[in-house]
């Protein structure tokens, strides 16, 4: 093979090399644009997040309403029943807001609110498994004002002339599949908060920054704090005095 042919062949592959690496990183910021694609998800959820402030407000209206014209006909346990969905409106607006901010922030860009007074503090350390947990939790407190208003409507479940303020049918049954539902929704969250827990940096030697911990930093398992190295030379001192042995300096 003279040289002149091995010169081109080495042009070819190194053009062909170059060829690839512009297809894959093509196909790379592609794929990495693709993210945008769950912003119209997002907004969507403002749109769902602005029903609810209606439904809302529909709801306190009828209360006032009731207040005002019927306030007679009216008891605890009903103005209870109405405040309570009040509190679950409130409560899954909450779960929104979460959603629509903190899986903004993850997935899809950075939100640019550094030093506002208003940035709510979870925000500057949310990341996927920090919001799992918060949904986790927002779910079980949604699921115990469900649970509440069940107790409360059922009444004396299982009397001979039980009765309900709602006039909605309950069964033993279903109270008791709802009473498992929510303690199945704690366990969930108990189990998400114990993996995110075991997946933090400290439980595998690390530093807050994801470095490895070296022998001698404080986050390393067997460092010993200065505090303590002090009080150990400080110790050692007199029995070197004791025995005669020259201290080092």
């Amino acid at each position: 093979m003279s040289p002149s042919d091995h010169h081109q062949r080495r042009q070819f592959a190194v053009g062909r090399q170059s060829q690839n690496s512009q297809t894959s990183n093509m196909l790379g910021y592609l794929i990495f644009a693709s993210r945008w694609l769950q912003a119209p998800l997002y907004i969507g959820l403002i749109v769902a997040q602005l029903i609810y402030v209606i439904v809302f407000w529909v709801d306190l209206f009828h209360l006032l309403a009731d207040v005002f014209t019927d306030w007679g006909k009216l008891d605890e346990t009903t103005i209870m029943l109405t405040v309570l969905g009040l509190i679950d409106v409130v409560m899954i607006a909450n779960l929104l807001i979460m959603v629509i901010i903190g899986g903004y922030e993850t997935f899809v860009s950075k939100i640019n609110v550094d030093g506002h007074p208003d940035e709510p503090d979870w925000l500057s350390h949310v990341n996927a498994n920090i919001l799992k947990v918060k949904l986790a939790i927002s779910v079980i407190s949604i699921s115990s004002i469900h649970l509440l208003k069940t107790f409360i409507e059922v009444g004396d479940l299982g009397a001979e002339h039980a009765h309900n303020v709602t006039g909605e049918s309950y069964t033993t049954t279903g109270v008791m599949w709802q009473v498992f539902i929510h303690l199945t929704f704690i366990l969930s969250a108990v189990a998400i908060a114990w993996i995110e827990r075991i997946q933090r940096p400290e439980h595998h030697g690390e530093t807050a920054s994801g470095a490895p911990a070296l022998p001698g930093h404080p986050s390393a398992p067997d460092a010993v704090h200065p505090v303590e190295q002090v009080a150990s030379a400080a110790a050692s001192e007199p029995a070197a005095t004791h025995t005669g042995k020259p201290r080092d300096h």
